[in-house]
């Protein structure tokens, strides 16, 4: 098992470096939408503080090409303050003199949010440079960013391998209730996939067809399937290098007693109506465009949700940024945080859908990772949870 902060001892005035994932949803005009990925690394940072260490928390947030000024981290040193109590302070660079003159200063207990490591080059190319000028402002490391531990970025994985390290609460957490899921799943086991990036999640739908009872797959990648079943899916998005692989997931499932459910209904629009006016189709032929899933698809995926022991959800089930064809998920998400069954749920757009609900309270765990959800679960663990040292028995 991997060490976890309460298996450090004396972080009493010593500099603890924190990795969290803060990268939350932002509009247009860099307004943060969701705080849910900071309040959940607030337990995390509240730990740190009570045992007396000095917490420097680091973080990216979207994907910057340099500076700029609306990826800067300052606005979430507000909401910070706003969480925590006792000093909460922001320096508007991750290395050289201002960071390190600034942590020198730092009380115990202190918190000092680092500006976006992303704006650095050498962060997501885990440049060692980088990752030994970010190690050495401090004593102890923790990754408690679950959602990009898949990662193997200078702060997720080359820190990790200078200074003496552990997991934190959230990633614990998260290691937990994944790992019960897949290895002492409550019967039946439904396991709902969707979303866009069919060549990334297509490798995960064989190890949840050997944990789950029946798979039920919506969203772009749903198409890819029915392709692979001999389906006509018209001009709707559809990853042919994919194809062959998704028969062969089909038969394993047919061999294997598992269901599989894909839509048997669709909400499209043709692929030149600019105004794109939606309607509902069994078939999808000629121009037209699956955006989302239809009633009758969505009557046969509550069906199966009802009668669940156990869920896991990732991914929305149509365009979820658009409106217009957020009815799907939105209906999914309703049944799933209405279930009596144990659920998980992760990925950004699955989240919003459940809170847009009005019954996230209802859901057992909300994941902070989306792909770093769907690689733990394909591989039993991520790139930078392995690097963390063992918990000494």
């Amino acid at each position: 098992m991997k060490r976890t902060i309460k298996d450090l001892v004396n972080l009493k005035g010593k500099v603890v470096l924190l990795r969290v994932d803060f990268n939350v949803p932002m509009d247009n005009a860099g307004r943060i939408l969701d705080k849910t990925r900071i309040n959940q690394a607030i337990p995390t940072i509240k730990y740190l503080k009570e045992k007396g260490a000095k917490v420097v928390v680091m973080t990216h947030l979207g994907r910057p090409e340099g500076y700029e000024i609306r990826k800067s981290l300052w606005q979430i040193s507000l909401i910070l303050m706003q969480s925590l109590s006792g000093n909460v302070y922001f320096c508007n660079s991750v290395i050289g003199d201002d960071a390190k003159n600034r942590i020198k200063s730092m009380n115990e207990g202190d918190v000092l949010l680092l500006e976006n490591l992303r704006f650095y080059e050498g962060e997501t190319k885990c440049d060692m440079k980088f990752a030994k000028e970010i190690a050495s402002l401090g004593d102890v490391y923790v990754n408690d960013a679950f959602g990009v531990a898949h990662r193997k970025h200078a702060s997720t994985y080359g820190v990790a391998r200078i200074l003496p390290n552990a997991i934190g609460l959230l990633v614990e957490k998260e290691v937990k209730e994944l790992t019960d899921a897949m290895t002492k799943p409550k019967r039946p086991f439904v396991a709902v996939v969707g979303g866009l990036k069919v060549p990334g999640k297509i490798k995960v739908l064989k190890t949840l067809l050997d944990a789950c009872d029946v798979l039920l797959i919506g969203g772009a990648m749903a198409y890819t399937f029915l392709v692979a079943q001999g389906t006509i899916v018209g001009q709707s998005i559809v990853y042919d290098k994919c194809v062959l692989e998704a028969q062969s997931i089909l038969k394993y499932a047919q061999s294997s007693g598992k269901k599989i459910v894909l839509p048997v209904d669709h909400v499209a629009v043709h692929a030149e109506d600019k105004k794109k006016k939606k309607f509902v189709t069994d078939k999808l032929i000629e121009d037209m465009v699956g955006y989302d899933i239809g009633p009758k698809t969505i009557d046969l995926f509550i069906n199966e949700i009802q009668k669940a022991g156990q869920i896991v959800w990732n991914g929305p089930l149509g365009m979820y940024e658009e409106e217009a064809f957020q009815k799907g998920t939105n209906k999914v998400a309703k049944a799933i945080a209405m279930s009596p069954a144990y659920s998980i749920v992760g990925g950004g757009d699955s989240i919003s859908a459940i809170k847009k609900s009005g019954f996230a309270n209802k859901i057992n765990f909300l994941s902070t990772g989306g792909g770093a959800m769907l690689e733990f679960i394909e591989k039993g663990s991520l790139p930078c949870i392995d690097i963390i040292q063992e918990k000494i028995r």
